[in-house]
C-alpha cells in the first residue's frame, strides 16, 4: 500500500494561529452532562429560546416540527437488533427510537415541560429491558458505532431524571455496544487493517468514548483518545488527514471515494472532538489543528471548490480469504446541495469557541443553517447518522483573547441533569469482548458566527414555539 507522508507538514492554518498542549485525558471526575452538551450548552439553548434569540428559535423550530420530538412517542424495543444484508433487518426501530429518545430529552431541556423527559426515559428504559444482542454482517459494527455513541448521548441528557434506569442502560451498552466497538478497533473484523474506510473506525472510537463517559470508565475515555491519536487503522487523524498541504488545507482521504462518506467521516470526527472537549480533552487543536484543515477541505471542496488529492492505495480484503488493492487517484465529484446537519458544530468551535479564522466552515455552516436533525434527511439510515440540531445546540458567543488560548476544562459534575437536579447511579462492570467474525467483509458502509438565513418555510414555524412555559409551571407545552 502507498503510504503517504504529509506534504508541507509544518504548514499552519490560515488565521490566528493558538498553541494547544497535547491532548490527554483529564484528571479527576467526569463532567455530566458532559457529552455533545453541557450544562452550560443547555442553559444557553433554554435561555436564547425563551428571549427569542436567532438563530436559536429557528433551530428549536426544527426541533419541534420533528415527528420523533414529541411526547407521544412510544418505544418499541427488540431483543437482537440485526443490520446488514442477508439478515432479517430491524436497526431502523433502533434508531429511530434512539432520535426520538435525543430529541425528546433536548427539548425537555429548553422547555422545562417533563413530559418530554418522561417520553425519553421511558423509550430509553424500554431497550435496557430487551436489547441483548447486535447481529448482521459487518454493518454490526456499524451498528455498534453509530447507534453505541448515540444512545449514550440520549442517556445523558436524562441521567438524573427521576425513574431512569442508568444503572441498567449502562450494563446495556457495554453488554451489547462496547464488547463491538471494541473488538472493531482491535481487530477489524479479521481482515486487512485498510479494508474499511475511515468511517467504520469513527463511529466505533466515538462509541468507545462515549460510553466511557456516560459510564465513568477511564480506561474506556483513555482507550477511545488513543487511538483517534496514534491508532493503525484508517480512522485515527492522521490515516483519516493523511496529506497537509502548504495552503493550510488537508485532504480527507474519503474525499477520494465518494461526497456522503466523507461528510459521515467529518461529523463522526467532529463528534468525538466535541465529547471529548467537554471532558478537557483537546482533539480539536490536536497536532496543530489537523482536524480544522482537514474539515476545511471538505467544506471547500462540498461547496464545488478546487482541492488537491495525493494518489491512495489500500489493501482490501482478509489475510487467508482474499486480498485486492484500490487506489483513490482524485477527489470524487460532488453535489453541492449534499447536505449533513454536522457543521454548526464544528464551525462554532474554531471560530467562536478557538477564534481561528475558517471562512470555508463559516460559508458552509450559513447555507444549510438551521440543522436538523433524524428524519430531518431522508427516511434511509444515513438521514440518521448524526444527532444534528447544531444551529440550535452550538452557536455560541464569540470568547475573549484570553478565553480562547486557554485550555479545554471539564464542568464539575452536578447532582443531575435535570432541571431540578437528581442523582446518578454507579456504573456497572465492564463485558469482555466478543471473539472476531471472519468472511463476511463489507466494501462499503450502508471567520465569525456563520450568518444566518432561515430555509423555506422554518421561519414561519418559529413563531408558534416561542411562548415557552416557565420551568415550574405544569402545563404542558403543545407548541409541537
Amino acid at each position: 500500500m502507498l503510504k503517504i507522508a504529509g506534504v508541507a507538514a509544518g504548514a499552519t492554518v490560515a488565521g490566528t494561529a493558538l498553541a494547544a498542549a497535547p491532548a490527554t485525558a483529564a484528571d479527576g471526575a467526569f463532567a455530566h452532562p458532559g457529552m455533545l452538551h453541557t450544562r452550560a450548552d443547555l442553559h444557553r439553548m433554554a435561555t436564547q429560546v425563551k428571549a427569542g434569540a436567532e438563530p436559536y428559535t429557528a433551530g428549536f423550530a426544527r426541533l419541534t416540527a420533528n415527528r420523533h420530538a414529541q411526547s407521544t412517542w412510544t418505544a418499541n424495543p427488540q431483543a437482537t437488533v440485526y443490520r446488514g444484508s442477508g439478515t432479517p433487518e430491524n436497526y431502523a426501530t433502533l434508531y429511530n427510537d434512539i432520535h426520538a429518545a435525543y430529541q425528546n430529552a433536548l427539548r425537555w431541556h429548553i422547555t422545562g415541560d417533563s413530559a418530554y423527559a418522561d417520553t425519553a426515559r421511558d423509550i430509553l428504559n424500554a431497550w435496557s429491558a430487551r436489547l441483548t444482542r447486535l447481529d448482521g454482517s459487518a454493518d454490526r459494527f456499524l451498528a455498534s458505532g453509530l447507534y453505541g455513541y448515540q444512545f449514550a448521548n440520549a442517556a445523558e441528557l436524562v441521567r438524573g431524571h427521576d425513574g431512569f434506569e442508568l444503572a441498567r442502560f449502562q450494563k446495556m451498552m457495554l453488554d451489547v455496544f462496547h464488547p463491538l466497538s471494541e473488538d472493531f478497533l482491535a481487530h477489524h473484523n479479521g481482515s486487512y487493517i485498510t479494508n474499511y474506510w475511515a468511517n467504520w473506525d469513527l463511529t466505533n472510537i466515538a462509541s468507545v468514548l462515549a460510553i466511557g463517559i456516560l459510564c465513568d470508565d477511564r480506561a474506556k475515555v483513555d482507550r477511545a483518545v488513543e487511538y483517534f491519536k496514534h491508532g493503525a487503522g484508517m480512522g485515527s487523524v492522521k490515516n483519516a488527514i493523511p496529506v497537509v498541504y502548504a495552503d493550510g488545507l488537508a485532504e480527507w482521504v474519503e474525499a477520494g471515494r465518494d461526497q456522503g462518506h466523507a461528510l459521515l467521516g467529518v461529523g463522526l470526527m467532529g463528534t468525538i472532538c466535541e465529547m471529548a472537549w467537554n471532558q478537557g480533552i483537546d482533539l480539536y487543536g490536536y497536532d496543530d489543528s489537523r482536524f480544522l484543515k482537514g474539515a476545511q477541505y471538505v467544506a471547500k471542496w462540498s461547496l464545488g471548490g478546487d482541492v488537491p488529492y495525493t494518489s491512495y492505495t489500500r489493501k482490501k480484503g482478509a489475510p487467508g480469504i482474499w486480498s485486492g488493492s484500490e487506489t483513490a487517484s482524485a477527489a470524487a465529484a460532488v453535489d453541492p446541495a449534499m447536505a449533513r446537519p454536522i457543521w454548526a458544530m464544528i464551525a462554532n468551535h474554531y471560530t467562536r469557541r478557538r477564534g481561528l479564522d475558517a471562512p470555508h466552515l463559516t460559508k458552509i455552516a450559513a447555507r444549510f443553517a438551521p440543522e436538523g436533525g433524524g428524519g430531518d434527511y431522508g427516511p434511509n439510515s444515513g438521514g440518521y447518522d448524526q444527532l444534528g440540531f447544531g444551529t440550535l445546540a452550538f452557536t455560541r458567543p464569540r470568547v475573549t483573547a484570553a478565553e480562547a488560548s486557554a485550555a479545554p476544562a471539564p464542568t464539575a459534575s452536578g447532582s443531575g441533569t435535570s432541571p431540578s437536579g437528581g442523582a446518578s447511579a454507579t456504573p456497572s462492570s465492564s463485558a469482555s469482548p466478543l471473539g472476531g467474525r471472519g468472511g463476511d467483509l463489507a466494501a462499503t458502509g450502508s471567520s465569525d458566527l456563520p450568518a444566518w438565513t432561515a430555509a423555506t418555510g422554518v421561519a414561519a414555524l418559529a413563531g408558534g414555539f416561542l411562548l415557552l412555559r416557565r420551568r415550574d409551571r405544569a402545563r404542558r407545552d403543545t407548541g409541537g
